[in-house]
Parts: C-alpha cells; sequence; structure tokens
C-alpha cells in the first residue's frame, strides 16, 4: 500500500517532522514567517490524505468539499476557530487539536501579560528608551497592586485553572464565570462562582480564557466594560473577535476601565496602526500565549502523533469531531484512501 501523502503548513521542529516522515511522505511550506497562500493550501489540500495546520490557516468549507482524499485535519493548537469542523464531519474529516500541553505555558504568559499592564512595565520601558525618565516623584508610574486583588476569570477551562493557581501564591481573590460551576476548582483553589456582570462589577482584574465559539463572539462590548471598575484591568488571551475592540477602545480613552493588556486581537496579524496599540494603557503581545521552545515542540509533537493515527488506523489521541471514526470508511485497517 502507498504511503499517506501529508501537507504541513509551517515549518515544525525536526522531532515532530521525523514521526510524520517515518509513516508519510510530507511536503512543507517552508516560509516560516510567511503565511501559506490560500491557493497554495487549497491545491494541496485536494491531493492530500492529512493536513497539519497552524491556528493562523483558515480553512475555507469549499476546499474540504474539493479534496476527496483528505482524511484528516491536525490542527496545531488548542483551539479550532478555523477550521470549519462541520463540513469536515460532513465529509468525513477528522479534526484534531492539541489540548493539555500548553496550559502551563499559556497561563504563564497570561499571569505575565496581567502583571506588566497593572505596573505599567510597558510605559516605563518607554520612558527611558525615549529619554523622558528625569527622575523619582511620588506619582511616577504608579499602577494597581495584583497582589491581594480580586481576579476575575471568564472561561475556567485547564487554562483558567492554571492562572487560578498562580494567582492563589499572589493571594488574590478569585472568581470565576463558565458555562457550567467548577466544584473542583472551587475546591483546589477557593474560587468563588458569580454571574458574567457580577463577576465585572467585583472583579480588579478581568482575564479573558474563553474559547471563540457563536456565543463568544462580540462577548465584550461597551455594556461589560461599562460594568468594570474604573480601576480595571482587562486582559484577553483567548480570541480577538472576542471583544469588540472599537467598544474597548472607548472604554480605555473614556476612562471606563484602566488598562487592558491583549495578547490576541480580531485580525492578525494586527496592523501597527491600530487604534488600541496608540494608547500608553495597553500593553500587547502578537500571539504568543503558547510559545516557548518546549511547549512548541509538544504541539506539534502531538499533532503529528494524531495526524498518523488517523491515517495508519488508530485512534487519535485527541480528536475534536470524534462521531467521524464510527463511520464505516474509518473501520478498516489504514485510512488513506
Amino acid at each position: 500500500m502507498s504511503r499517506p501523502q501529508v501537507f504541513v503548513t509551517r515549518r515544525i521542529p525536526a522531532p515532530a517532522l521525523a514521526i510524520l516522515e517515518e509513516a508519510c511522505d510530507c511536503r512543507v511550506w517552508e516560509y516560516e514567517e510567511e503565511l501559506c497562500p490560500p491557493e497554495v493550501l487549497a491545491r494541496e489540500m485536494a491531493r492530500v490524505h492529512g493536513l497539519l495546520t497552524m491556528a493562523t490557516d483558515r480553512i475555507d468549507p469549499a476546499w474540504i468539499a474539493a479534496a476527496p482524499r483528505l482524511r484528516v485535519i491536525a490542527n496545531m493548537a488548542v483551539g479550532y476557530d478555523n477550521i470549519p469542523v462541520q463540513a469536515a464531519t460532513e465529509h468525513g474529516v477528522l479534526v484534531t487539536n492539541t489540548p493539555g500541553v500548553l496550559d502551563e505555558t499559556t497561563a504563564d504568559l497570561a499571569f505575565a501579560l496581567m502583571l506588566a499592564a497593572a505596573r505599567r512595565l510597558y510605559e516605563g520601558q518607554r520612558t527611558i528608551v525615549e529619554g523622558r525618565w528625569k527622575g523619582w516623584y511620588p506619582s511616577f508610574l504608579t499602577g494597581q497592586d495584583v497582589h491581594s486583588a480580586t481576579l476575575g476569570i471568564v472561561g475556567a477551562g485547564r487554562i483558567g485553572r492554571a492562572v487560578a493557581r498562580r494567582a492563589r501564591g499572589f493571594d488574590m481573590r478569585i472568581l470565576y464565570h463558565n458555562r457550567r460551576r467548577r466544584p473542583d476548582l472551587e475546591a483546589e483553589v477557593g474560587a468563588e462562582y458569580r454571574s458574567l456582570d457580577d463577576l465585572l462589577r467585583e472583579s480588579d482584574f478581568v482575564m479573558v480564557l474563553v474559547p471563540l465559539t457563536p456565543e463568544t463572539r462580540g462577548m465584550f462590548g461597551a455594556r461589560e466594560f461599562s460594568l468594570m471598575k474604573p480601576t480595571a484591568v482587562f486582559v484577553n488571551v483567548s480570541r480577538g473577535p472576542v471583544v469588540d475592540e472599537a467598544a474597548l477602545y472607548d472604554a480605555l480613552v473614556t476612562g471606563k476601565i484602566w488598562a487592558a493588556a491583549l495578547d490576541v486581537f480580531s485580525e492578525e496579524p494586527v496592523r501597527p496602526d491600530h487604534p488600541l496599540l496608540s494608547l500608553p494603557n495597553v500593553t500587547a503581545t502578537p500571539h504568543i500565549g503558547s510559545a516557548s521552545v518546549a511547549t512548541r515542540l509538544r504541539m506539534a509533537t502531538l499533532a503529528a502523533e494524531n495526524l498518523v493515527a488517523a491515517l495508519t488506523g488508530r485512534r487519535p489521541p485527541t480528536p475534536v469531531n470524534p462521531e467521524v471514526l464510527d463511520r464505516p470508511e474509518w473501520q478498516g485497517e489504514g485510512s488513506q484512501g
């Protein structure tokens, strides 16, 4: 039987690529800092059995319909809003993701952003670099205390739980809002469940960790920011479209909230002239929540293991639409077709 054909949309760490190459014939988009063009991605999808994608690859449902050999899309990310899962399921294409391996690293970044915004680290650096540091005075770059403050976590999944453990070390009061209550979280860190509105009213820091879904798109707008304290810091490490960015800008310039820290934007890469980036009370990073050497290797490895398992007749570790595996075409010894 011929080997499965696979396309990888970016260079990935060598150990992960070796997993693919042992079982499959691979083609890799070699330009690491350049997105794989849509026309290339569509063309490759039409000829391969497996696709390893990044969160930045936007998959069109029409491309799946035009890919008769495609069996699996392995996304190197926890989120999979870049993939039309319903269309994939309709065409018998398995989708996988990489949960669990990046929780602690992303929680580190989320907490770092919160600290940086609270203590005005970006403003401090710019003050030095631009030669505006003239000396010490009592109100110079005063910020907000993180220790003993109230943290409101919106989306208490694995990453939210990791953030809560860090907050406990800062003696923070921890509130959370989630689709379902988390008695385990309450028992582990003393977190208190709140409705979203109550969480916004009570929190000194609001951290967003929800997946992007039709229900969470635009979740934070003018109304939500109006409920927050004027001293509150808003932190988003989930997905950009969860936030109405125009409403966030207005809340920041009018003093409805004190500061924001953002790792994600509605359009990425974000434009350098984006209005939010002009504000001194915005701390921004370029979607690097999982960006440690060790974690990116674990993500790539899990994505490769998912893809190879699906194409060699084994159950992948982390399927998104496992119902596809129950179909007759997935019950044979191999899946490359």
